[in-house]
């Protein structure tokens, strides 16, 4: 579905990506996982667009859209969950998510399902973003990007300063996702590429996984295999 084939990113004379390769699969789960400052968050943004890439190509469903703009990206199927969450805060919950339907004709109703897969977005569906949560911020995003019907989910370290019982659930939709898709607009199992810092969420759910280093995959393999491949102690180095 999505496929990232020797991507370089230089920020001035500084190399911040180097020939990354990934490839996410519909009913997969990939993480990206590596200390701060390694390209991480930098390498979403240019699945998105919204950073220019120097070479290399980004391919979704067999067409490379490295010269796309973000929203043609977001028009053929992609939704972007950003680090921060970057909700609006004054706009409230409904309105929050009206805009996660930008790309669709007017009128498009707001998908029933995100309010089964997040029940306290219907019961808040009147009040400003602001007004959230941290948790209920994150799960106002995740939903902001599903509304359009995406069939890959970028999402950029989604635990950050979230309670345990919210990254549980958080989890919990993440693999329905990966597993059955939107059942409501017929995506099928989408395709996770996920950030994230906090391990045991990520290797709780990768199918598979990536360790980046000064802007390089250095390690890659079956989220099973994360244990055994030491991925923890490296994360530490």
């Amino acid at each position: 579905m999505l496929r990232v084939e020797g991507v370089n990113q230089y920020y001035g004379g500084s190399h911040i990506l180097r020939n990354v390769a990934l490839e996410a699969k519909p009913g997969e789960v990939s993480v990206i996982l590596g200390r701060n400052g390694v390209g991480k968050s930098t390498l979403l943004r240019c699945l998105m667009g919204l950073v220019p890439i120097r070479s290399g190509r980004i391919v979704f469903d067999g067409r490379d859209i490295a010269a796309l703009p973000p929203y043609e990206r977001v028009e053929l199927g992609i939704g972007y969950v950003p680090q921060g969450r970057e909700i609006f805060n004054r706009l409230t919950v409904e309105e929050n998510l009206r805009m996660g339907l930008a790309t669709r004709p007017a009128g498009t109703p707001i998908p029933a399902e995100l309010f089964e897969l997040f029940p306290v977005l219907q019961q808040m569906i009147g009040r400003r973003g602001g007004d959230l949560s941290g948790g209920q911020q994150q799960q106002l995003a995740i939903a902001r990007a599903l509304a359009a019907g995406p069939k890959v989910l970028i999402l950029d370290e989604p635990t950050e300063g979230i309670q345990p019982s919210i990254i549980k659930d958080i989890g919990r939709v993440l693999r329905r996702l990966a597993d059955r898709g939107m059942q409501g607009v017929g995506s099928g199992p989408l395709a996770v590429v996920l950030v994230e810092q906090y391990y045991d969420f990520a290797a709780e759910l990768a199918d598979r996984y990536l360790v980046m280093e000064r802007g390089e995959v250095v390690l890659r393999g079956r989220g099973k295999d994360m244990a055994a491949d030491g991925v923890r102690a490296r994360l530490a180095i």
